[in-house]
């Protein structure tokens, strides 16, 4: 099964227990997203990637052109650890990680939350990914990936999840990335780019996987 079978099994699931008025609530916020026209300044193929200095779940600064140095880089936005969509994704990711690296690439996820809170879900589900914080969004907003939750869905997502997302991102912007997952050659150049608007709607790890085999392919 892959990763968007998983997802809308899932999806399927979940929403029988949510009330109605809640899920009229996320769907319109989703299709109004759609509609903003937020994809048409998304991140694409040809574009150069903005040069990151990011903390890892260690701590640790991470630099775009570090990695740049020694190979592509395959990188993924990631919402939050409360996120169930993304843990799917998270988990999937960190299974095509050896793969990745294989290919004399690096693969990355970036998300809001803070470090911590990254270093604690990485220990505990045992993924192989490194865990990139980006602090309000700031490096999503130069890929033109980001958007502010609107307040109706706060209210929502507290109730559901009992949570904040100040509480995870350490920020009170209420900023998240859109689904976005690239391939970065070692130019800087993006060469393959996958952005949407619906949190649930995931590309599927294996066709990152293929793309970038046939990127290094046509490189050799």
């Amino acid at each position: 099964m892959g990763l968007q079978d998983t997802l809308n099994a899932f999806k399927a699931e979940f929403e029988k227990k949510v009330p109605e008025e809640a899920l009229a609530v996320m769907h319109g916020a989703t299709r109004d997203l759609r509609n903003s026209g937020i994809l048409n300044g998304a991140v694409k193929v040809g574009d150069r990637l903005p040069a990151f200095n990011l903390q890892d779940e260690a701590g640790e600064t991470v630099s775009s052109s570090a990695l740049l140095e020694k190979g592509p880089l395959v990188i993924s936005f990631f919402r939050g650890a409360w996120c169930p969509y993304c843990m799917l994704e998270l988990k999937a990711l960190s299974d095509i990680a050896a793969d990745v690296r294989a290919e004399g690439a690096e693969i990355v996820v970036i998300s809001p939350q803070t470090p911590d809170k990254s270093k604690a879900m990485v220990e505990k589900e045992g993924l192989q990914l490194s865990i990139l914080s980006d602090a309000g969004t700031d490096f999503a907003k130069q890929l033109g990936v980001s958007f502010v939750l609107p307040e109706p869905l706060r209210e929502i997502y507290g109730k559901l999840g009992g949570f904040t997302l100040p509480e995870y991102n350490g920020d009170d912007s209420w900023r998240l990335p859109m689904p976005t997952r690239l391939i970065v050659g070692q130019d800087g150049v993006v060469k393959y780019a996958e952005v949407d608007a619906d949190y649930t709607v995931r590309p599927e790890p294996a066709d990152t996987l293929a793309a970038l085999r046939g990127l290094q392919k046509a490189a050799a």
